[in-house]
């Protein structure tokens, strides 16, 4: 291929998409501590530390709360027409959507476990985040052990790791790090391998939770210090020359 010819394809290829975020808007909301989408009601559920779960619309309007058998509720995730929490040491339970128990609750394998976020793979194994020990963790549905990272090893170390949330669409998976860590948002692929990393500051301090609106590219990330909720127009990490991403399930209740 001819030199000049060569130039001009390169000049003319799409540039690769990089992790990219546009603030669009923000509410108060009391300690958003671990934050997922449900795309049936279009809403966030929220845990706050407290003993109950609360599901509010992107607005922050309140439309159901309601406890488990745990002593408090750290972490929050919906699991296909359920949700799972998490009390941040080592204990998980399924619920309904209507606060009904699925079982009563269970105990990951992993010894002490900070659990802070909780996201559900593609195959339906757990992803946790933990920030003492600071650990990336897959586990069974069950709670056993199937790997994990030691994120302080990464560049820049992930030392506070709060919030996860999984992108269905990549299968990225993206990691808030609060204000006693690097008070940023960090990306991996699917296995674990780390994208990119993006500042917070300018939006906001101490980052606890983050969950994903697929369907329209939208982004939630939780701040303690100011307790507020931050919404995003979100663009990921992709490969060169990679095909638009498909929209993913999203408020099916309209």
């Amino acid at each position: 291929m001819r030199p000049v010819l060569a130039l001009a394809l390169l000049l003319a290829a799409p540039p690769a998409a990089a992790l990219n975020l546009v603030r669009t808007g923000a509410y108060d909301l009391d300690r958003p501590a671990s934050l997922d989408y449900d795309p049936t009601f279009c809403g966030l559920w929220i845990a706050n530390e407290g003993p109950e779960v609360v599901l509010v619309t992107l607005e922050g309007d309140e439309l159901r709360r309601f406890g488990s058998d745990l002593r408090r509720i750290k972490a929050v995730t919906v699991e296909g027409d359920g949700l799972l929490v998490a009390d941040g040491f080592g204990a998980f339970q399924r619920l309904a959507k209507d606060g009904r128990p699925r079982g009563g609750p269970f105990r990951a394998d992993t010894g002490w476990a900070d659990t802070e976020g909780i996201a559900v793979d593609a195959d339906g194994s757990l992803i946790t985040v933990e920030d003492d020990p600071e650990w990336l963790s897959w586990l069974t549905p069950d709670g056993q052990l199937i790997r994990r990272i030691d994120t302080k090893t990464l560049t820049p170390p992930l030392t506070e790791a709060q919030g996860i949330a999984r992108d269905p669409r990549t299968g990225h998976l993206l990691i808030v790090d609060d204000w006693e860590g690097t008070n940023s948002l960090y990306e991996f692929t699917a296995d674990g391998e780390l994208l990119a990393t993006e500042p917070l500051i300018a939006y906001g301090m101490d980052p606890e939770g983050i969950a994903i609106r697929p369907g329209s590219g939208q982004l939630f990330i939780a701040f303690d210090m100011g307790a507020r909720i931050v919404s995003f127009d979100y663009t990921p990490t992709l490969p060169e020359g990679a095909e638009p991403l498909p929209p993913g399930a999203d408020c099916m209740m309209f």
